[in-house]
């Protein structure tokens, strides 16, 4: 349900005329997997959202990104937001991906970071993910995947702590409804301006996948951003908060 939604709100006073900015994160995480700088962007509404099951939210997460995109929605509806920016990691860009496919009149544009139109699961981490007396080994794994060479250790220690702190069975039906999850076919129906952002290290979403995104969205603008893996918007927040504030000027 809806209800089960935690989330942060930056900026609820702000008169501004731009739709407000919704942060959804990836397989695991939490809002606080984006960096300070964009949860509260000056100028901006900006609402960081914990997925049901996910950082303080309540209840059981989702095994299929449609039930996800529901849930959002849910939110959205108990909230009165009738139009949104969608900003979405990993998983969370396909939430924002199918939202703005399944509901194009709610969603004004989108930014997608660290994402693909298919999001395939490498077959011994989801079968890894499913037991969880390996809990550890899998998030052992995934955070050694999911940060450059470069990353500041303290960061990705406090990462894996917070992904140790969501249930097993949270981070296994995450991971089922990435492995499921492909829309490669419906990218060119995506007509929102789109943000496309990349770590040039990225290992779990390669390069490849960004590029693939931003031949097939009509609108699109794809950003690099070097010195950074698949969590790019913890390893390097200014450049990252930087290309968002100049994508949000056009609202």
């Amino acid at each position: 349900m809806a209800g089960a939604i935690h989330f942060s709100d930056h900026g609820g006073d702000l008169k501004s005329g731009s739709p407000p900015l919704v942060l959804i994160h990836g397989s695991g995480g939490s809002r606080l997997h984006w960096p300070p700088q964009l949860r509260r962007l000056a100028n901006y509404r900006v609402f960081g959202l914990d997925l049901p099951g996910h950082g303080d939210s309540p209840g059981e997460g989702e095994t299929t990104i449609v039930g996800y995109v529901e849930q959002v929605v849910d939110w959205l509806d108990e909230q009165g937001i009738e139009r949104v920016l969608l900003a979405g990691h990993s998983m969370g860009g396909a939430i924002a991906m199918t939202a703005a496919l399944a509901k194009p009149d709610r969603v004004a544009g989108l930014i997608l970071v660290g994402t693909g139109g298919r999001l395939r699961v490498n077959g011994e981490i989801l079968q890894a993910a499913a037991d969880p007396t390996r809990f550890e080994e899998t998030v052992e794994v995934v955070i050694t995947w999911a940060f450059s060479d470069q990353a500041p250790e303290k960061i990705v220690a406090l990462a894996k702590t917070r992904m140790l702190e969501t249930r097993p069975g949270i981070i296994h039906g995450d991971f089922v409804a990435c492995n499921q999850f492909d829309i490669c076919d419906q990218l060119p129906e995506i007509q929102v301006p789109t943000l496309i952002l990349c770590g040039e290290q990225d290992r779990l979403t390669p390069l490849k996948y960004a590029r693939h995104l931003d031949a097939e969205i009509p609108e699109s603008t794809l950003v690099l951003i070097e010195g950074a893996g698949h969590m790019v918007m913890l390893e390097q927040p200014l450049d990252v908060t930087e290309a968002v504030e100049q994508y949000l000027g056009s609202f």
